[in-house]
């Protein structure tokens, strides 16, 4: 298997002229092997493209056989291996928070929760870091908007005794639609869909894990709006105690 050899910067995977020392490059990482690390959230993304096996410990066990595979590691730790296929969807993931430490061709990641992610390298065709900068969020249609906008006008008929803390609550992974306080206090993280699917609960799952690392919104459980539901992100959002609407 290839050393983690690899380049930093946003270039491609370079060539070195025949002449060339190796301290005359200094984005390339020396090629004796790929020191250990352990990988925080930070400020780029970075993009692997490589022949690669992948290993889930968790809850329950899943391997993936050497191919040529993407694999992205977001600014926040978030780490996803993707096939030329399958739409956005990718093969495995493993939601932030979560550590990363490579050594030797191999990347080990793990979170709180005890899962593991093993990805061993083969042969590595690139290597790149970019900076995305401040995301502006998604623009929502005319029916989500609306939608949100009703309900912050009227947060009661999200429970009794609701009441609006603010519209686009804001996360490092992107904004809440509604923060409210339910009546006894705690808070509660509403997300607006005009179609509910599993993508949608899921990004609701993550915003609850941020918002419950805040000591003054510890406790914040979740309510799923939307027009309609299908019946899969029904399943999910029971399994994750998220409230339909």
């Amino acid at each position: 298997m290839c050393d983690l050899t690899l380049p930093t910067g946003n270039d491609h995977y370079p060539t070195r002229q025949p002449n060339e020392r190796p301290n005359e490059r200094p984005n390339e990482r020396p090629s004796s092997r790929c020191d250990a690390c352990s990988r925080q959230p930070g400020t780029a993304v970075r993009i692997v493209v490589a022949h690669c096996t992948v290993d889930y410990a968790g809850r329950l066990d899943a391997h993936l056989p050497m191919a040529l595979r993407l694999v992205m590691v977001k600014a926040d730790g978030c780490v996803a291996i993707h096939a030329d296929g399958g739409a956005y969807k990718p093969l495995n993931w493993m939601n932030a928070p979560n550590v990363l430490t490579e050594d030797d061709g191999c990347w080990v990641v793990t979170n709180p929760k005890g899962e593991r992610l093993t990805i061993t390298f083969g042969e590595i065709l690139a290597d790149v870091h970019h900076e995305l900068g401040v995301d502006p969020g998604l623009r929502k249609d005319g029916v989500e908007a609306h939608l949100q906008e009703l309900l912050a006008a009227n947060p009661d008929r999200l429970g009794d005794g609701f009441t609006l803390v603010r519209r686009e609550f804001p996360t490092d992974i992107g904004p809440v639609d509604l923060l409210c306080r339910d009546a006894n206090g705690m808070a509660v993280a509403v997300e607006v869909k005009r179609r509910g699917d599993i993508d949608g609960v899921e990004q609701l799952a993550r915003y609850l894990e941020r918002l419950e690392r805040d000591p003054l919104l510890r406790g914040v459980r979740g309510v799923f709006v939307a027009q309609t539901i299908k019946p899969q992100a029904r399943v999910l959002a029971e399994a994750r105690g998220i409230t339909l609407v």
